[in-house]
């Protein structure tokens, strides 16, 4: 994207915009749309992300770290790790969670709800083009069924989600969560909602905007991978999901009061020239 970006209307997003970065964000899930990669529902569950991450200040809280490395040292622990990858995750950060892929040694599969032929072709080739080379998910001769589930996100590659044991899915829907649980497999989350049924049912869920979540857990990533097995161990036997779940929802109400007050303050000195 150039310096100054513009939106559907046309309309110029100066630099100097309060809400540069977010309006930016919101860009990449539209194009996304225009695409084939978005779904139209991408959009609504985009804007409900972005309430979330409004709550925890737009950036990474220390509970989120705690997760992202025990998330990343269950995914280094893992024989067959798998990174699902939806429309919204290709739209966002298809660099980044290509690069921790390649980090983790673990294969991206393109999985949907709002399936369609050209959707699956559009984020493999968006895939492709952000660097990996190879995508699961869009050959039909590799699509099975899973029957814990009754909608299109019951199809998976045989050779990625049908045979891990370990299944990254950032921005989710929870009874995908739950049926990858029921099969057998450790399921990590990115879900800004830790009331999610994603977030509840997940081994690991990371309560962060993917755009900073998947940067750090690859740093995490390059720091652990040269680790005994041992000390990865203990960080996944450690972790308690709903303690750090816990730790998000008080954080969240926590600090309201200190962002309304910063924010009244922003908006204050604008009148104050």
């Amino acid at each position: 994207m150039t310096q100054t970006q513009r939106n559907e209307d046309h309309i110029e997003i100066p630099p100097d915009h309060p809400r540069y970065q977010s309006l930016l964000l919101r860009e990449k899930v539209i194009e996304g749309y225009k695409r084939h990669i978005v779904a139209l529902a991408g959009l609504v569950a985009h804007g409900r992300g972005e309430a979330f991450d409004y709550l925890i200040g737009e950036k990474t809280p220390k509970w989120a770290l705690e997760q992202e490395k025990a998330a990343v040292a269950l995914l280094l622990l893992a024989e067959h790790p798998i990174i699902s990858v939806n429309g919204n995750v290709a739209a966002l950060c298809p660099e980044a969670v290509v690069e921790f892929s390649k980090t983790v040694n673990a294969p991206l599969e393109v999985n949907l709800f709002y399936r369609t032929r050209q959707r699956e072709e559009a984020i493999k080739s968006a895939l492709l083009d952000a660097g990996a080379t190879e995508v699961l998910g869009a050959d039909p001769e590799h699509q099975v069924k899973i029957r814990e589930l009754s909608h299109a996100r019951r199809i998976v590659d045989s050779r990625g989600i049908y045979r891990a044991d370990v299944v990254l899915v950032p921005l989710e829907d929870g009874d995908r969560t739950q049926a990858l649980r029921l099969l057998g497999k450790k399921v990590i989350a990115i879900d800004l909602n830790p009331l999610s049924r994603t977030a509840l049912a997940a081994h690991i869920t990371i309560v962060n905007n993917i755009i900073r979540a998947l940067p750090e857990m690859t740093q995490f990533a390059q720091k652990l991978r040269d680790q005994p097995k041992e000390e990865l161990e203990r960080l996944v036997k450690s972790y308690d999901n709903k303690k750090l779940l816990k730790k998000a929802i008080k954080g969240m109400t926590a600090q309201l009061p200190t962002l309304f007050e910063e924010k009244f303050a922003e908006v204050s000195r604008l009148f104050q020239r």
